[in-house]
């Protein structure tokens, strides 16, 4: 970890970061917003912890959340894997900001159902401009459950502790994901013209030869044209179409060998390389898994 970039390793560190007092639970704590404030010496500094977070905060929370318009201003719900990295820009003056913010340590979920399936929850690796944005009813649904678990952390900890903690955080991440759902819908405009980005983004990287100079583009690559997490534009392909950006190059790729098997003498290996597989093979899997042909039979068959 650069020595540039604060880190935390536990609940109690977060806490200290923030000049709060020692957590009552080891592994979990929410912090109030409102009684948070740090000065301009904090500007431009970098903050890692080795937490998972989940952030509600006002419009007036002074973050930059980029380049698009949202549907709803007065709450914004962020969240931060462990080791991403958090930069401040402005300071924060006590009662400035409303909201909280829930950190937890991977232990705490570790070996239950939640441990084994929080990586499917994608928001986790999303950008700060793709930050899902509630409507009041959301956000006090979420407020709800945050309670919850605010008054199990201030309870003397026995055997049903953790399970009833883990459970509602499970029930917070679930409600998340379908509230993004809901902005995914109300996004569908816009969405659609990522969609015909990534066709043309395909297009262009074919007709540019760069299948043959860099190889195939990655999910990383069409995400950085579109100005995208990789997460979120993958989340966002499936809900439109179906299939996730990892299907679109594929598919691509599948269409584009049966236009080249059909229209030249190339050798199967000679259309594997042109399509940026370093090994033939590999293409052979892909096509056949596809169409249920192999590259051979296809151009027999047609």
């Amino acid at each position: 970890m650069s020595a540039s970039i604060f880190h935390s390793k536990s609940v109690a560190e977060i806490r200290a970061v923030f000049g709060l007092d020692k957590p009552t639970h080891p592994l979990i704590t929410i912090l109030d917003t409102e009684k948070l404030a740090y000065g301009e010496e904090t500007v431009g500094k970098r903050f890692s912890a080795d937490l998972y977070c989940i952030a509600l905060k006002d419009s007036r929370c002074g973050i930059d959340y980029g380049r698009n318009s949202y549907d709803f201003d007065d709450g914004v719900l962020i969240f931060t894997a462990p080791k991403q990295v958090i930069t401040v820009r402005k300071p924060q003056a006590l009662n400035e900001v409303k909201g909280w913010m829930l950190y937890f340590h991977p232990d705490l979920i570790r070996g239950t159902t939640l441990g084994a399936k929080i990586d499917s929850f994608n928001f986790f690796n999303y950008e700060v401009n793709e930050a899902l944005h509630l409507s009041d009813g959301e956000q006090n649904t979420l407020n709800q459950i945050v309670q919850l678990i605010q008054s199990e952390i201030k309870e003397r900890i026995d055997n049903h502790s953790r399970q009833v903690l883990v459970s509602n955080i499970d029930l917070l991440l679930n409600y998340s994901k379908r509230f993004y759902e809901r902005q995914f819908n109300t996004r569908s405009a816009s969405h659609l013209d990522v969609v015909s980005k990534v066709e043309l983004l395909l297009k262009n990287y074919y007709d540019a030869q760069q299948l043959i100079e860099k190889g195939q583009p990655t999910i990383q690559y069409l995400a950085d044209q579109c100005n995208l997490s990789a997460s979120y534009l993958s989340d966002l392909l499936t809900k439109e179409t179906g299939r996730s950006t990892k299907d679109h190059i594929n598919e691509f790729l599948v269409d584009k060998a049966k236009h080249l098997l059909l229209s030249s003498s190339d050798s199967i290996s000679g259309i594997a390389y042109t399509l940026g597989f370093n090994y033939p093979h590999y293409f052979g899997r892909l096509f056949k898994q596809k169409t249920g042909k192999t590259p051979q039979e296809y151009r027999q068959l047609n």
